[in-house]
C-alpha cells in the first residue's frame, strides 16, 4: 500500500512539473514584445517611384504608426507624393507568432484588400492583395531609420516604390 502511494505521488509530481513548464513557456511567449513595438509615432522621409516605362520621380513621405502596448497590433497611415504621383495607404495589421494578417486600403485609387506575411526581428515581409492588384512589401527598421519597398505585380503603371524614413 505504501508503494502505491509513493508511485502515485511521484506521478502527480511529474505531472505538476510538466504542467508548470508548459504554463511558464506559454507565459514567456505571451510576454515577448510584438514586432511593431519600436514603430509607434511619426516618420518622414523621401524616396522614388519607378514607373514600368523606366521613368522615376522623387517622393516625399510621411508615415504614422499607432501600436498597441504589446506591439502586436499596428495601424499605419502612409502618405507619399511627387509632382505627378500620390499614394495614401491605410492598414491594420496583427502579429501572432510572427505571422501577419490584416487589411489595407489605398484611398486615392479606391483599392483595398488583405495583407499576409511574416515579421522576424527588424524585418517585415508581406504580400498585399486586392481586386486586380498584388504587391510585395518589405519593411526594415534599424533604430530610428526605416526602409520601405513596395513592388506591385501584374498590370500596373508602377514598377516599384522605395522609401527611406526617419523617426521623429
Amino acid at each position: 500500500m505504501a508503494r502505491f502511494f509513493l508511485r502515485r505521488s511521484a506521478n502527480c509530481l511529474k505531472a505538476a512539473l510538466f504542467a508548470s513548464t508548459i504554463l511558464l513557456i506559454s507565459a514567456q511567449a505571451q510576454a515577448e514584445p510584438g514586432p511593431f513595438l519600436g514603430l509607434s509615432g511619426h516618420w518622414s522621409g523621401a524616396g522614388t517611384v519607378t514607373m514600368t516605362n523606366g521613368a522615376t520621380e522623387r517622393l516625399r513621405c510621411k508615415v504614422a504608426y499607432a501600436v498597441n502596448a504589446a506591439g502586436k497590433v499596428v495601424e499605419q497611415t502612409l502618405r507619399c507624393a511627387s509632382d505627378s504621383y500620390r499614394v495614401e495607404i491605410k492598414s491594420n495589421v496583427i502579429s501572432e507568432g510572427g505571422s501577419l494578417t490584416g487589411s489595407w486600403a489605398e484611398t486615392t485609387r479606391g483599392l483595398s484588400g488583405n495583407l499576409s506575411g511574416r515579421a522576424t526581428g527588424a524585418e517585415i515581409l508581406a504580400n498585399v492583395a486586392g481586386a486586380g492588384f498584388t504587391a510585395r512589401l518589405d519593411v526594415r527598421t534599424r533604430g530610428d531609420k526605416q526602409s520601405v519597398t513596395i513592388r506591385p505585380q501584374g498590370n500596373t503603371d508602377v514598377a516599384a516604390v522605395s522609401i527611406a524614413l526617419r523617426k521623429g
